[in-house]
């Protein structure tokens, strides 16, 4: 059940010392008075009683060095505003902004504090959904709710896996829908101003008689808001990077309603910290972000994609670490294990049967003399691994078919869904050369539960995903898998990895960040996050707690 603020029941689950003088000595030395003698009888008295004094000293006790103190917890214990102070907030925003600009339907606020996609949910729904339109706005909302303690939790795509838009306080969903505009575009600049609710795909499709677009590409639905929150990559993460990658720059409301600008617009800059990189990634909890800079690429010449199969999971990553080795500057490159294909194939949106076998998927992109040497090189590399037949792409609409495929991974999983069914997806990234070995153990353990479950990713920087069929509603199930994907993380931080390469931490991942991180970089997070939001008001719960276990 699901209980609301307001009450309302819902369904679901030694310093060196200068010493000058004016005054010449009256009677220099004269080299004269010293020779080889005087030196060697000199030389001779003086290691004799440095010996002496050190001897005398080795019965005189030494102090040891002083053990490191502790790293000092820092516990926090916020205080939110009553159930009254949350109405006349609620009644405040509304009273400023229009009866439209705020919701409290049932069905809405669900919507906004639950998620069929997330591995975490929590029982409780934000009280309201507020709808602000530009930057001013979202001002004006937060000086409120920060009068009245109320937590403040941003809302855009809601496509996030690791309960990153819950609301375990209650508190105002802020939701950016309405922020969906392109503010300005700097074609010559190869840059561009949106706002947190315009998604990457069709900023790509506004945009594509320019020649340029934006690289990262996460889930299809995902928005640009949601993009920053959690640094997000995708397939095309390989070669061009991260969300970090690609901003210039953010307009951001603090806790208090007080709007930065975290830099110009250059494509580089040394004035002062970098407050863009601390916001991207932080998930809400420093700032609530309204505008966005954005780089944008050239479109390249020519884009060609190629598909090839492996006898088992082992022989595709080992086959893409050494591509990578190699230097060859593949667009993307994905891995896609026997029962991920056999899934795509059941949901049929591919208008195509695939092989249900280990499968890496390519991207190429470049000149057209580039990409057919990269092509060859790859098939070189490939066969080494002992690869099945390369399938490539000859038009772009081949292209598209042989993409989709990996694109649409996760679609139809959750279209396989049986009533009480959820997916949990969820990923880690390892160094290169460990990924072939965390991606065998991890199917082997995934096998094991006897569960529908595949392995899917971002295989050219570390970074996989496992996806898990499971009734919610058997405790053994889930008990097995938790513990399942406990050990997959364990086993990435082992291998110097990370707990998360581009879902977020939400309130799913919380419980490896120590681990991960150590208490002491903690600690310097959580001060961070008291001096911009000393209130604990921006998205609480998630990445860090505000008190210490």
């Amino acid at each position: 059940m699901f209980t609301t603020k307001l009450g309302r029941v819902l369904p679901r689950n030694t310093a060196r010392r200068f010493i000058s003088s004016s005054s010449k000595p009256k009677n220099p030395p004269r080299a004269a008075r010293w020779n080889t003698t005087r030196a060697i009888t000199l030389a001779g008295f003086t290691g004799a009683s440095a010996y002496g004094l050190a001897s005398w000293r080795d019965d005189v006790p030494v102090p040891g060095p002083t053990a490191p103190e502790p790293p000092k917890k820092l516990n926090i214990n916020p205080v939110y505003g009553s159930l009254k102070d949350m109405q006349d907030a609620v009644d405040e925003i509304r009273k400023l902004l229009g009866e439209d600009s705020i919701s409290t339907d049932d069905d809405i606020l669900l919507l906004h504090g639950y998620s069929e996609w997330s591995t975490t949910n929590v029982e409780r729904l934000p009280i309201a959904v507020v709808y602000p339109r530009d930057t001013a706005e979202v001002s004006r909302i937060a000086k409120i709710c920060h009068r009245y303690r109320v937590p403040m939790i941003p809302f855009s795509g809601g496509t996030s896996l690791e309960g990153n838009f819950a609301a375990p306080f209650g508190g105002m969903s802020i939701d950016f829908s309405h922020m969906d505009k392109i503010i300005k575009f700097n074609e010559e600049d190869l840059d561009i101003v949106v706002q947190p609710a315009v998604s990457w795909m069709g900023l790509n499709e506004e945009i594509k008689s320019s020649g340029l677009f934006f690289p990262v590409d996460p889930g299809p639905t995902a928005k640009f808001g949601g993009m920053v929150g959690t640094n997000c990559s995708g397939t095309n993460a390989v070669r061009y990077g991260t969300m970090k990658d690609w901003v210039v720059n953010l307009t951001v409301v603090m806790a208090d309603g007080t709007v930065i600008k975290t830099r110009r617009r250059p494509r580089k800059s040394s004035a002062g910290y970098n407050l863009t990189s601390m916001f991207i990634g932080s998930e809400g909890t420093l700032g609530l972000v309204t505008e966005i800079t954005l780089k944008l690429a050239v479109i390249p010449q020519q884009t060609s994609v190629a598909v090839v199969t492996f006898p088992t999971i082992r022989d595709a990553a080992a086959a893409a670490s050494s591509v990578m080795r190699a230097g060859v500057p593949v667009a993307a490159m994905e891995i896609m294990d026997d029962v991920q294909m056999m899934v795509v194939n059941k949901g049929g949106s591919t208008g195509k049967t695939w092989k249900e076998v280990p499968t890496l998927f390519f991207k190429f992109s470049g000149t057209k003399a580039g990409v057919q040497d990269n092509i060859g090189t790859v098939k070189e590399i490939a066969k080494r691994h002992k690869a099945g037949e390369f399938e490539f792409a000859k038009t772009d609409a081949e292209a598209k078919t042989l993409w989709s495929a990996r694109k649409e991974s996760l679609w139809s999983m959750l279209a396989l869904r049986k009533s009480g069914q959820e997916v949990w997806s969820t990923d880690v990234a390892v160094p290169l050369s460990r990924l072939a070995d965390i991606i065998e153990i991890s199917k082997k353990e995934m096998d094991d539960l006897g569960m529908f479950a595949s392995i899917l990713g971002h295989i050219g920087d570390g970074n996989f995903h496992e996806s898990i069929m499971y009734d919610k509603n058997n405790p053994d199930e889930v008990a097995r898998i938790k513990k399942c994907v406990h050990d997959m993380v364990d086993r990435a931080l082992e291998m110097e990895g990370t707990c998360t390469g581009e879902h977020g931490v939400g309130l799913g991942k919380k419980e490896y960040l120590v681990k991960e991180l150590g208490l002491d970089t903690l600690q310097v997070m959580k001060k961070m996050k008291l001096a911009l939001d000393p209130l604990w008001l921006l998205n609480p719960g998630k990445i860090i707690d505000a008190a210490d276990e």
